[in-house]
């Protein structure tokens, strides 16, 4: 009887193990494809972000391009506009500016005191924490103050450390205030015994690019030798059109919107190109390479650089030269980078410039639960120290499964907004392949063609079951790549290629038309828009009948007076999705 009862608990025992062993292994599986969805939709963001930045090369060869060309089509409007943005313009009088905007009794915001004292840095975090505005009088004040200051310094700001005295490396932080809150929580606010080095990228793609540059700003009026900003690829106004900076600026500041983004556009010119710390670490926000000569930049006029997109005609006649070891190109491209090394940096043979680490301070990033951001600790003599941290709300609290879903679907919608920006290209593309005229190809034919046309690098099979249609064979439906989603037409009769065709250039064409538009008046001329888009066209190999292009700019001057408001008719070019929940939880997604 005992040995029975005995036999029966140890049967009863492997069952449960057995059952243990089968849950374990089935969440260990049900864990790997949320990781395995989770990459891809990174993977997704990656590949697009890397394809804008080849966007912006483009760009910038076109301005090039447009200054050698444009000028026979219009010389007049294009010195006025290479003025405007090779010069400082210092007949700005901080009169017009700062002395005549009154700050209203009913302004309940933060009011700041110059000269500025560690109290202003505490009042402007309190307030934005409140998600108060800060008054454009100040605003304006405070980018006077701070464009003073930076005028006085070098290309290079040159730091010492000690062990009571460590330095603090943030990389980009992009608009994301809740991101440099935590770092002064974790690290503690800016002051003599706490130095820190920002190391460009403060603004776009956030939404609050301004207050991140204020609390910056006032942070370095009030302590200059202890607070060190360099300058980044998005302190650019034109990168600002772009991404986000210039519509959060005319958002918060509809009545000085304009003249805050002017004297923005002069800072930008003054802040420093990198820092060096003990003679031996170099942070610069554009990297550097095996032609990067430092005594060179040390000489470079760097408010020249008004901006990456477009550069100065003219350049510092005494360092031009052909030399291969003095060419240099002064680029803020890439996130902060830092070179260690034990040898002074200015004396460094070009083939010892290899260890680097990239820091990027923005968490969450593409979305919530992205990625971490980061810091580093620098003091001399030690290694450096790195400290990672993530900004979390609600969704933190969400599990695993629905935190992914969130990532994958924002994903996945950009995603299906690339691809409706190509839908001729695309269409012909699997029309060529579908020589049986069926509307389906193999799933193997259908991404040699996505990549051919959209050329994103992504692993177009894992992902094509949030795309389109496949049946029963393994085909796919390739006209189903376009459901659900469409491009709005301000203008019925313009052609489906050329509404495609704004719509994916809509950003470029927008930075472009501010570039000649030389008194700021959001207007182009009916010829300025037409000469323009020859050279547009010609230089991105747009092919697009000219007839086309002269009706839509008949179309576009709306009340006949030969301008056209290129700003208001580029908006109108937007994506619909007909439904927002894109990928429902529960039905098979990426991977």
């Amino acid at each position: 009887m005992g040995c029975s009862s005995s036999s029966t608990k140890t049967r009863k025992s492997e069952t449960s193990l057995k059952a243990a062993l089968i849950i374990q292994n089935w969440y260990r599986g049900y864990k790997a494809r949320l990781k395995a969805r989770q990459h891809y939709a990174l993977t997704i963001f990656q590949s697009i972000e890397y394809a804008d930045e080849q966007g912006q090369m483009q760009l910038s060869t076109f301005f090039s391009f447009m200054f050698e060309n444009y000028a026979h089509v219009h010389k007049e409007e294009l010195e006025l506009r290479k003025q405007s943005l090779e010069s400082e313009q210092d007949m700005r009088d901080r009169h017009d500016y700062v002395d005549l905007i009154d700050v209203p009794d009913s302004y309940n915001g933060p009011r700041l005191q110059f000269p500025l004292t560690c109290t202003d840095i505490d009042l402007l975090l309190e307030a934005f924490k409140e998600q108060q505005i800060l008054h454009a009088h100040y605003v304006l004040e405070v980018l006077f103050e701070t464009k003073k200051v930076l005028k006085q310094m070098p290309n290079f700001t040159h730091v010492q450390t000690s062990p009571s005295k460590e330095l603090t490396i943030c990389g980009d932080l992009h608009g994301k205030l809740d991101d440099l809150f935590m770092i002064f929580y974790k690290n503690g606010l800016p002051s003599e015994n706490n130095p820190y080095v920002f190391n460009g990228d403060f603004v776009d793609r956030g939404k609050n690019s301004i207050e991140i540059l204020m609390i910056l700003c006032v942070s370095f009026l009030v302590y200059p030798n202890d607070l060190h900003l360099n300058r980044g690829n998005h302190e650019d106004f034109m990168m600002n059109l772009r991404y986000g900076f210039t519509k959060e600026i005319l958002h918060k500041y509809k009545l000085h919107g304009k003249r805050i983004l002017q004297i923005l556009e002069e800072l930008y010119a003054w802040l420093p190109i990198g820092t060096i710390v003990d003679n031996e670490i170099l942070v610069i926000h554009g990297g550097i390479s095996e032609t990067t000569d430092l005594n060179l930049l040390h000489h470079v006029e760097r408010n020249k650089m008004k901006s990456v997109l477009i550069p100065p005609t003219e350049t510092n006649r005494d360092y031009d030269t052909d030399s291969k070891h003095n060419k240099v190109g002064v680029t803020f491209n890439a996130h902060g980078r830092i070179k260690t090394n034990g040898s002074p940096i200015e004396h460094l043979p070009k083939h010892e410039w290899e260890q680097v680490v990239t820091i990027f301070s923005a968490s969450n990033y593409y979305e919530e639960g992205s990625n971490r951001g980061a810091y580093i600790k620098l003091c001399s003599g030690t290694a450096p120290r790195f400290f990672q941290y993530q900004v979390t709300k609600a969704t933190c609290f969400q599990p695993l499964r629905q935190r992914v879903y969130t990532m994958e679907s924002s994903a996945i919608k950009i995603l299906k907004e690339r691809v409706i920006s190509r839908k001729s290209d695309l269409t012909r593309a699997f029309q060529l392949q579908d020589h049986r005229k069926s509307g389906k190809l193999s799933l193997s034919q259908w991404a040699f063609c996505m990549e051919n046309i959209l050329g994103l690098n992504l692993p177009w099979r894992s992902l094509s079951s949030n795309l389109v249609n496949i049946d029963k064979n393994g085909n796919v439906e390739y006209m189903s790549s376009f459901q659900n989603i469409h491009i709005e037409k301000p203008v019925q009769e313009a052609h489906s290629t050329l509404v495609e065709t704004l719509y994916r250039y809509r950003s470029d064409l927008e930075i472009i038309f501010n570039a000649i538009d030389t008194d700021h008046s959001g207007l182009i001329s009916v010829e300025e828009f037409r000469a323009m888009w020859k050279l547009f066209s010609a230089h991105y190999n747009v092919l697009i009948d000219d007839s086309q292009v002269n009706k839509l700019a008949n179309l576009m001057d709306l009340n006949k007076d030969g301008s056209i408001d290129f700003n208001e008719f580029l908006k109108a070019f937007y994506v619909v999705h007909r439904y927002e929940d894109l990928m429902k939880p529960g039905v098979t997604n990426l991977g």
